[in-house]
């Protein structure tokens, strides 16, 4: 078997297509690889992922491999339950959401979703990675409300015997949502509540959930590229747009955030982007983090000045040349309360200037600059800035612009609702500026 297969080639393809000079997935792959196997990550996987993109799941989970990391999947089943129940002449009945399992479904939904299990090994295998099918022996439960609900049950207990022996022989354990009481007894487990025992149980460094659309769409129908519940939450659940199972997604999202540490994250995205979006600053579905508050000023009076100092020092390796924040007249300001990434504007010409955009790479990992970015596009949707054309974050502004001139060591951007005449006077003033950091060594 050959150990890049079509599918996994083509992942690796579409990843380095971003990868402008390597530094990026260089970066993250470091963080990663820090990081126990087992506490890498947890993707969850639903059924009709499963059922509708097979091929591309595999190749994305396998790809992973291939850079050295090893996820933990679970995954549901849900359309493959609705038709092997409906085969079986037994209906599928939901309370609150969640499916009533009598006695009689119990030896379907065991062998359906052990089924869907293999189905998924065998094709990451295929793909070229390493896989154990892992269907029960993880999950121990209780059951809920047997006269309501039947066999569904909620984990009392995480085994994680399996998925650490997994790991460590560099095999993506792959559990089903199948659960035990203590004296045996087969159950039924929600999806979504397992992963979040086991979230619990392995506090992984990334959560991400595996979907047909992508990520969470806001009211044009567009994908949220990052909520900060800190800063984004209440205004999600008063939107009149937000609708009920969005609601609950967020909702759910939020108890399994605040289980964990703060620099964990749950990423909503679908097989083919899972590369770009743990791998690039951009990323490429909704990344909803339990974030830190942004503080926005019009003025640099009510910044503390050292701590921007040191985070730009940081974030570019060089610090600002002599007398630059002397100099420095702000026109707006949006620093997360950690002082781990800011945007500072100035006016050039008339235009919003965008003059530092400083985050540091464990900032970039928690989605930190990706919530500052939003709120600076949104305070100033028209945006000129400049960057050196060696600065490997211009893979993430070119993605971001609507144009952009290069000319040797500096590159132009902008974005908003005008063409290049318009912009041609400003362009040249910014190519004309001084460099305000020191030299690159």
């Amino acid at each position: 078997m050959s150990s890049n297969p079509p599918g996994v080639r083509q992942t690796i393809v579409q990843l380095l297509s971003h990868m402008r000079d390597g530094k990026e997935i260089r970066e993250y792959l470091h963080r990663f690889s820090g990081i126990d196997q087992e506490r890498f990550a947890v993707i969850k996987v639903g059924g009709a992922v499963i059922q509708d993109d097979l091929e591309g799941l595999a190749a994305a989970l396998a790809f992973l491999q291939t850079v050295g990391l090893t996820p933990v999947v679970v995954h549901g089943g849900g359309p493959q339950l609705d038709t092997a129940l409906e085969a079986a002449g037994i209906e599928t009945e939901r309370v609150d959401g969640l499916r009533v399992t009598r006695d009689a479904a119990i030896p379907i939904i065991r062998d359906t979703l052990t089924q869907a299990n293999l189905t998924l090994v065998d094709a990451i295998r295929n793909a070229g990675g390493r896989a154990a099918a892992v269907p029960r022996g993880v999950f121990e439960a209780r059951i809920v409300d047997e006269a309501r609900l039947g066999r569904v049950g909620e984990p009392s207990r995480i085994h994680l015997d399996l998925v650490g022996s997994a790991a460590r022989a560099g095999q993506a354990a792959i559990l089903a949502c199948l659960g035990e009481t203590a004296d045996g007894k087969l159950v039924n487990i929600n999806a979504d509540v397992a992963v979040r025992a086991l979230v619990h149980a392995l506090q992984p460094y990334k959560v991400v959930f595996l979907t047909g659309t992508g990520g969470l769409l806001d009211e044009d129908g567009d994908i949220l590229s990052s909520i900060n519940l800190a800063t984004d939450f209440a205004g999600l659940m008063e939107a009149e747009w937000v609708n009920g199972g969005m609601r609950l997604k967020l909702e759910e999202i939020k108890r399994l955030l605040d289980d964990l540490p703060l620099s964990s994250s749950v990423s909503i995205t679908r097989p083919a982007e899972l590369a770009r979006e743990l791998f690039t600053h951009a990323g490429a579905g909704t990344l909803i983090r339990r974030g830190e508050r942004i503080v926005e000023a019009d003025s640099k009076d009510s910044l503390d000045l050292a701590r921007l100092d040191a985070l730009v020092t940081k974030a570019f390796g060089r610090p600002a040349i002599a007398g630059y924040w002397d100099a420095l007249t702000v026109d707006r300001a949006f620093v997360t309360e950690s002082y781990r990434a800011a945007a500072i504007t100035t006016r050039l010409d008339g235009w919003v200037y965008l003059d530092k955009f400083a985050v540091l790479d464990d900032a970039r990992g928690e989605g930190l600059g990706r919530t500052v970015w939003q709120r600076l596009v949104d305070y100033a949707p028209r945006l000129i800035w400049r960057s050196r054309t060696s600065n490997p974050v211009n893979g993430f502004y070119f993605e971001e612009c609507d144009g952009a001139v290069r000319r040797d060591d500096w590159t132009v951007f902008w974005r908003g609702d005008m063409g290049p005449t318009e912009v041609a006077g400003v362009v040249e003033t910014a190519f004309a500026l001084p460099p305000t950091l020191e030299a690159p060594q």
